[in-house]
């Protein structure tokens, strides 16, 4: 009989998975390590959810969630067969991997009796660094190549010429994903140097806007002006559902067709939707939360920086910031030791730095006064 060991793909055993941020058992941790907003859902929110909760939950939802997608239609001026909804946006950047990427082995192609070949670019994906670090295992996972091109020292776009210039960038890459705003650092693209990369590139871009509520401007327009580009939103990060999974993409409708084709059948709960349809008619309660959450963020990082950190510009719902006097893994495990929860990555780029969630006022607070503690 074979191992069970045996039966797995070869590609899996190699396979590095996505480490998502911790989810802590301790009790009264103050949680700023995984970009959750820090308000409930609106009141309306919750009785919609709250009255769903009968008979329906033995039927199957709607499977195009085709109501959710009518009022997304209407918020974004354009029509439902230009978007597609998922279980979150992670599900829906998995299936843009698995519809426009050709799969390879781990970026190189072995022929028989021929030894290996480069990656085509139908079979390459391709993103900056750092950025969200979902993208090369989504590659990985698929048997894709990648392609990771460094940012700026300060976390900026290349511009076109100088992606030309450093000859790495594959400008007939199948599939590009640009963070925007970017993760972990922060930092906001303008729409125009968007548009610029956009219009450059012959195969798929996806505009990963995750953050873009609390940004000063989007760039959704790209997504229904070039045929190429898909915006990636979701409302987990400014609509407090997290918990139900529930992100969609904006393109041209012959992109979304091809994913729909690649989904799976009932990919999003029925309380997922109703939740998200809910939450598009009360855009004014959250559209306060943004503001708050903004306001929080310009005073904390103003805290922070009287204390010695450097802290980059931000417009998303967290910070990177670097620390005084000690490395920022030590940092924290001290702010752990004083129930505040943060997030470190090892990555060369980022590890000299924090990523902070941005709380509630008393929440940035309490990571003000341990930090001041600490440096005591």
């Amino acid at each position: 009989m074979k191992s069970p060991k045996s039966l797995i793909r070869p590609l899996v055993h190699d396979l590095h998975a996505y480490v998502p941020g911790e989810q802590p058992k301790i009790k009264g941790l103050i949680k700023l390590n995984t970009n959750e907003n820090p308000y409930p859902p609106s009141p309306r929110v919750l009785a919609a959810v709250k009255v769903a909760v009968d008979g329906r939950l033995r039927l199957y939802p709607n499977p195009a969630a085709d109501k959710l997608r009518a009022k997304l239609a209407k918020l974004h001026h354009c029509s439902p067969d230009n978007i597609i909804v998922g279980n979150g946006s992670d599900e829906l950047l998995a299936l843009a991997v698995r519809t426009f990427v050709e799969p390879s082995e781990g970026g190189v192609l072995r022929r028989p009796n021929l030894g290996f070949r480069r990656a085509k670019p139908s079979e390459t994906v391709q993103y900056f660094t750092p950025s969200y670090s979902l993208y090369p295992v989504l590659a990985d996972t698929h048997g894709a190549a990648k392609n990771a091109v460094a940012l700026k020292p300060d976390f900026s776009l290349p511009s076109v010429a100088e992606l030309k210039r450093g000859k790495h960038w594959n400008f007939n890459a199948a599939l590009t994903f640009v963070t925007t705003p970017n993760a972990p650092s922060g930092r906001g693209y303008a729409t125009a140097d968007l548009e610029a990369l956009c219009k450059a590139q012959r195969g798929v871009t996806v505009l990963d806007e995750a953050y873009v509520n609390f940004a000063r401007e989007n760039a959704l327009k790209l997504a229904l002006e070039y045929p190429h580009v898909l915006v990636a939103r979701t409302f987990s990060k400014a609509y407090s559902l997290c918990f139900q999974r529930v992100g969609y993409f904006v393109g041209h409708p012959e992109l979304i067709d091809a994913l729909h084709k690649m989904r799976d059948s009932y990919n999003v709960n029925g309380l997922g939707q109703i939740a998200a349809e809910a939450t598009l008619d009360d855009l004014s309660h959250y559209r306060a939360n943004f503001r708050a959450i903004v306001a929080t963020r310009k005073q904390l990082s103003r805290d922070l920086t009287r204390l010695g950190f450097r802290v980059l510009p931000s417009e998303t719902n967290f910070i990177l910031a670097q620390p005084p006097l000690f490395p920022a893994q030590e940092w924290l495990q001290k702010l752990r030791e004083r129930k505040v929860l943060v997030r470190w990555f090892s990555a060369r780029e980022v590890k000299s730095y924090l990523r902070i969630t941005i709380g509630t006022p008393a929440e940035a607070a309490v990571l003000v006064k341990a930090a001041k503690e600490i440096l005591r």
